[in-house]
């Protein structure tokens, strides 16, 4: 899966937005399925420290569009195992050092796939390795997590850790009470939640914040009057939201700061029309993909995302996402 942007473009291509908007499915799915043969563009190169990562999100945009069937499975399973190393985590393309990101993005792959058998295929106490690789990454002093062996924390790897490990039944191998109360410790007095202890407040870290919060069933932590009130300040006049204060509004948080909305049960204070609009003017109506706004290059990150937060709000026609 490519992670190269256009070549099209978000927005109509004659400029005047029609008053009616419609998902163009068949135009994203196909360019989703595309995205795999533009091996000769320089950037394909470029971004291969993201292709696991490319994967999920092309086969999750491709999962809620109802079309699961457009990557062929047995490919998929292929290049996701060919990713792994022994010691149970994945590198986001073949040869590269393994890394929590990574090593989610292959096990919600293979859990979308049915295919989670896979990793015992390929070696004894599959399962558990994957399980292992990430536990030995947790801090059992803070109950933080790193990235890799180099130690960077980040909130998203605790996320990520505690995604991973429910998909595949093994949270008890980590110190579950530990990573909330480091997630607890992120908290900020706006309702937000940062990278790390002391950082702003960002739509991004509260989404990985409030959904690790779900997954250990902690939710009762998250001061939801007041994250309520930040997320939904994220709205602009345009419908779309923003990550952080005076930035402009990005596809992507339609995900972000609608699915912490969802978990907390405040996605009403938003204007849902408003943003469903804004979405959808970030589409290429003719060759498919959404751009992170309208006029900007298309990419298959902004083109998940973007569907993704068309699912939650109910959007015809797409298959249900689950916030967490």
């Amino acid at each position: 899966m490519s992670l190269v942007s256009g070549p099209g473009r978000g927005g109509p291509k004659d400029n005047e937005i029609p008053e009616e908007l419609e998902l163009c499915v068949e135009n994203h799915v196909r360019y989703i399925k595309s995205l795999d043969s533009r091996k000769d563009e320089y950037e394909y190169w470029l971004t291969e420290h993201l292709r696991l990562n490319g994967v999920y999100w092309g086969l999750t945009a491709l999962h809620l569009l109802g079309h699961p069937e457009a990557l062929p499975r047995d490919d998929t399973i292929k290049f996701v195992m060919s990713c792994q190393h022994p010691n149970g985590g994945f590198g986001a393309a073949p040869d590269h050092d393994p890394h929590m990101l990574y090593t989610v993005s292959a096990v919600q792959i293979l859990v979308t796939i049915d295919a989670v058998d896979e990793l015992d295929k390929h070696g004894a106490n599959g399962k558990q390795r994957v399980g292992q690789y990430i536990a030995n990454l947790q801090d059992r002093n803070t109950g933080s997590f790193a990235g890799d062996e180099w130690g960077e924390t980040d909130t998203r790897f605790l996320y990520g850790a505690l995604n991973a490990l429910s998909l595949l039944h093994l949270t008890s191998v980590v110190d579950v009470p530990k990573a909330v109360a480091y997630v607890q410790a992120c908290a900020n007095f706006d309702g937000g939640y940062g990278t790390s202890p002391g950082a702003e407040s960002h739509a991004g870290q509260i989404f990985t914040c409030v959904a690790a919060l779900a997954i250990a069933d902690r939710l009762d932590l998250v001061d939801s009057e007041k994250l309520g009130g930040w997320l939904s300040e994220r709205q602009l006049d345009n419908g779309g939201l923003n990550g952080r204060p005076e930035k402009m509004a990005d596809v992507c948080y339609s995900w972000w700061v609608l699915s912490s909305l969802a978990m907390i049960e405040k996605q009403h204070w938003v204007n849902g029309e408003k943003l469903v609009r804004f979405i959808l003017e970030c589409q290429d109506p003719v060759d498919g993909g959404i751009a992170d706004r309208p006029g900007d290059m298309v990419d298959v990150f902004h083109t998940v995302f973007g569907i993704a937060g068309l699912s939650l709000l109910g959007f015809p026609d797409l298959e249900e996402v689950d916030p967490v």
